[in-house]
């Protein structure tokens, strides 16, 4: 059944915000990466079967206003922490890829009690020790989307989600990159606080990492777990940075027996 999915602009903090959504259900908010929001895509869809699904772009990209006074992704957690409060939403799962992995970690050592339990794919916000985050600042948007997958031939409908970019796209990618090197270039893509973070989240986790990833190395996903007290860590094999692009069956596989879990 399909989701009845829709794109609206709501008004947060003084700021417009872009919001996809669909589903019903119990609320999953669904936090994008560097590269923007991508929009409604087949993961949302196969989630909306199970929950409502929230995916908003984050200030700054795609139809988002832009906060002058928004410097780091720690700011972005302040605005969430808005976002749900208005919303009323919370207690509630949260999704987080790559620097929205970053940013939902965030919000879990600043608002727990707003968060239910967690799942960080291929997140930023760890400093490596062996090896380095991509500099994705230095590619094009093109080089950037070839570098997220292990292998291109795997992604469902590769064409046209990643098809011939429109006038429209450059420019909506470009103010993207923008806003994303403006929150995580100094230091780059990490808080070197976050192991000190993590340590105090109390969350339910589940880390979840393509392990050829070329961006964030897996070793990130290592430090997350040995960081966040009883987290679980699925590395999912012969996949880049975005499994839930690249191997959509593998990626809801292990998600969905996690955000569906009920305890007793």
């Amino acid at each position: 059944m399909a989701s009845n999915w829709q794109e609206e602009t709501i008004s947060v903090a003084g700021l417009d915000t872009q919001v996809f959504s669909g589903g019903s259900g119990e609320p999953l908010l669904v936090l994008h990466g560097a590269g923007g929001n991508p929009g409604w895509m087949p993961y949302c869809e196969a989630l909306a079967a199970h929950f409502r699904v929230i995916a908003p772009s984050h200030p700054g990209f795609g139809a988002s206003g832009r906060p002058d006074w928004m410097e780091r992704v720690h700011d972005l957690a302040y605005f969430y922490r808005w976002f749900m409060e208005q919303q009323g939403l919370g207690p509630l799962p949260v999704v987080g890829f790559s620097m929205g992995g970053w940013l939902a970690a965030e919000m879990a050592a600043m608002c727990p009690t707003l968060l239910s339990r967690m799942v960080l794919v291929g997140a930023a916000g760890m400093k490596p020790r062996d090896a380095e985050i991509a500099d994705i600042f230095l590619m094009t948007t093109e080089e950037g989307v070839a570098l997220r997958f292990y292998d291109a031939a795997q992604v469902p409908d590769y064409d046209a989600l990643f098809g011939e970019l429109t006038p429209e796209d450059i420019q909506t990618a470009a103010w993207d990159r923008e806003m994303a090197a403006l929150l995580t270039w100094k230091p780059y893509m990490h808080n070197p606080k976050m192991p000190h973070l993590m340590a105090q989240v109390k969350l339910p986790t589940l880390i979840v990492w393509g392990k050829q990833d070329a961006i964030v190395p897996v070793e990130c996903g290592d430090l997350y777990q040995q960081a966040i007290p009883g987290a679980g860590l699925t590395v999912i094999d012969h996949c880049g940075h975005s499994p839930h692009i690249e191997r959509p069956d593998a990626f809801l596989a292990a998600v969905l027996p996690f955000l569906t879990f009920q305890a007793c």
